[in-house]
């Protein structure tokens, strides 16, 4: 059933797995990497067949010390290869966080991050790119798609 053509030179491309969390303001948790003008929501690619809920799980842990089960996504965003090394950006509803939850930072060196805090929705394009505040202002609107692999909701 499987063409070997098919599965000889896949194609490329790089998933962003980011996370939409909330504490219980319904203030939006956001990350300041050193490498990139503004903030944007924890995450980043996926790695070689990773699945993407768990590389935006992992990424979460590793930017803040949050641990999240993701199970839907909240928005899709394509971005044209030319612009960013991410092709599909895939943003997983993280839920709501108690307001006491600690946000863990690890050390700048190895993060790449000045930090991380929780920015109220109406200050959003005062912190981020205005195609970020876009991402966020979208999957803020309430809708999800399960995520499945093979056709069943992961473990």
């Amino acid at each position: 059933m499987h063409d070997p053509r098919l599965l000889a030179k896949p194609p490329i491309c790089r998933l962003g797995c980011l996370v939409l969390l909330r504490n219980q303001r319904g203030d939006v948790l956001l990350v300041d990497p050193d490498y990139l003008d503004g903030m944007i929501m924890p995450g980043g690619p996926g790695k070689a067949n990773e699945p993407p809920h768990r590389a935006a799980a992992r990424h979460l842990h590793a930017q803040t010390g949050i641990i999240a089960r993701l199970t839907h996504v909240t928005a899709l965003d394509y971005n044209p290869a030319d612009r960013n090394l991410e092709r599909l950006a895939l943003v997983f509803d993280g839920g709501t966080v108690r307001d006491e939850h600690p946000v863990t930072v690890p050390p700048q060196h190895r993060s790449r991050l000045h930090g991380a805090r929780f920015v109220p929705v109406r200050e959003l394009p005062r912190h981020m790119a205005p195609s970020q505040a876009a991402r966020v202002t979208e999957a803020l609107a309430g809708r999800t798609l399960p995520i499945l692999q093979h056709g069943q909701r992961p473990d």
